[in-house]
């Protein structure tokens, strides 16, 4: 698969069904992860996969109510970083851009193995960080949901379900670059 068609087929789909996560699919999307760009080649990402019954209980714990859904889940990735692993220069903040550029390459790879990952920020951050023993000081950014595409959307809401058919809206182009400079388009979000 191109990086082009993993980019275009990559959902964030909710209807999941059961499939084995392997310790070799494991090391698939960590390597992915592990490869990916950050500043100063500081690696600041880290990752705890949930798969046992026991550690996906506890996640489920910390879920919101929105992401019930999750419950469905094979496995759930805690992606997390700390600041003083990352640069910070003046008032920005690597390690968050770094953490989220590692599971982006997570994701493109899980889509290539023909895995669903869907990343959650509706869940407690201290209550998954204990729930997974992750060190204090460590920001639990989101969990990354991930299992088999199903058809059965039993466990969704209707809105949710309704959103498992085509792919929500993007910004037009016009709207996210300009060339050169600032164009007043940028800060326009069209109504939804």
């Amino acid at each position: 698969m191109e990086v082009k068609e993993a980019i275009e087929k990559r959902r964030a789909y909710r209807a999941l069904g059961p499939v084995e996560i392997t310790d070799a699919m494991v090391r698939e999307l960590a390597t992915a992860a592990q490869l990916t760009a950050s500043c100063f080649n500081n690696q600041p990402w880290r990752f705890v996969f949930a798969r046992s019954k026991g550690s996906l209980s506890g996640l489920y714990d910390c879920l919101s109510k929105g992401n019930e859904w999750a419950r469905n889940a094979s496995g759930i990735i805690a992606a997390f970083a700390k600041k003083e692993n990352d640069c910070v220069i003046k008032e920005r903040e690597y390690y968050l851009f770094d953490l989220g550029m590692a599971v982006s390459a997570m994701q493109l790879r899980a889509t290539e193995l023909g895995l669903v990952t869907h990343p959650i920020a509706g869940f407690d951050n201290e209550k998954a960080r204990l729930a997974l023993g992750i060190p204090e000081g460590n920001m639990v950014l989101a969990l990354i949901i991930a299992g088999k595409k199903s058809e059965d959307l039993g466990s969704l809401n209707p809105r949710q379900a309704e959103g498992e058919g085509a792919r929500p809206p993007r910004l037009p182009l016009e709207n996210i670059l300009s060339v050169d400079a600032y164009d007043e388009k940028l800060g326009v979000k069209p109504a939804r």
